[in-house]
């Protein structure tokens, strides 16, 4: 998929009638996608059952589309969706406190229009940025298979072809991280993924006219409990992506 960009060493090697409408016929190719049927079968049933908190809503319960602006120079890849977070929602991030945490940081950062991700419905707008994720389908236990990354990772190929702009990647977790080195490497973009160490908020380099990687800790409710990752510490890491973007 990725073979343009190893010839042509930039994002915009792929030459395509319309960014706009092409994302969103990888993204009707998400939701329509059946390639992992223990993800299938589980994002159904927690449509079906529901939480008590949310018995009223009419859950989304498919594979969840990516989110934001087809010219962002930023591309944020998260793990999962959450069962009762985008599995209900059908958006990135919506619906849960990861989404929060998110959120709140990428509208200090001037990313996004406001601080809150309730519904597909609410309003907001990302600047700049696009999320997607290793995974479309919420997993049993947050945890998808190797096999179901592995399916999945063609619509991450699809979209770093398409998303001409991206200057900076974010890799919100160390799932993600290690997804998007896979991908320059079996493109030939990077030789080895040993090289690149996941920590929050340290910056990767991967080859010349590709896009910085920032690794940073994912805003899981885990994470975010215990102190390993607080809203300043995630705060800086969008700091970080304006300064690199010039701003």
């Amino acid at each position: 998929m990725l073979l343009s960009l190893a010839e042509n060493s930039n994002w915009g090697a792929l030459q395509v009638r319309s960014t706009s409408a092409s994302l969103a016929l990888v993204q009707r190719e998400v939701v329509a996608c059946a390639l992992c049927p223990r993800l299938r079968a589980h994002c159904e049933k927690v449509a079906a059952e529901k939480r008590r908190a949310y018995r009223d809503w009419e859950y989304w319960g498919k594979p969840v589309p990516s989110f934001g602006d087809p010219n962002a120079r930023m591309l944020i890849i998260g793990l999962a969706p959450a069962a009762h977070g985008a599995n209900r929602t059908g958006r990135m991030f919506t619906g849960d406190r990861s989404g929060d945490f998110l959120y709140r940081a990428l509208h200090a950062a001037g990313f996004a229009s406001q601080p809150f991700s309730r519904s597909r419905d609410d309003g907001l707008r990302l600047r700049d940025a696009y999320i997607t994720a290793a995974a479309r389908c919420a997993p049993p236990a947050n945890k998808p298979l190797p096999a179901e990354i592995r399916n999945c990772r063609r619509y991450l190929e699809w979209e770093l072809e398409l998303l001409h702009g991206v200057k900076v990647v974010v890799a919100l977790g160390r799932i993600a991280f290690d997804v998007y080195l896979s991908v320059l490497k079996d493109a030939g973009l990077i030789a080895s993924r040993a090289p690149f160490r996941f920590a929050h908020n340290r910056e990767h380099h991967t080859g010349p006219g590709l896009p910085l990687l920032i690794s940073s800790y994912h805003p899981s409710q885990q994470n975010t409990s215990t102190g390993r990752l607080t809203e300043v510490m995630l705060h800086e890491v969008f700091e970080n992506v304006r300064r690199h973007l010039g701003e």
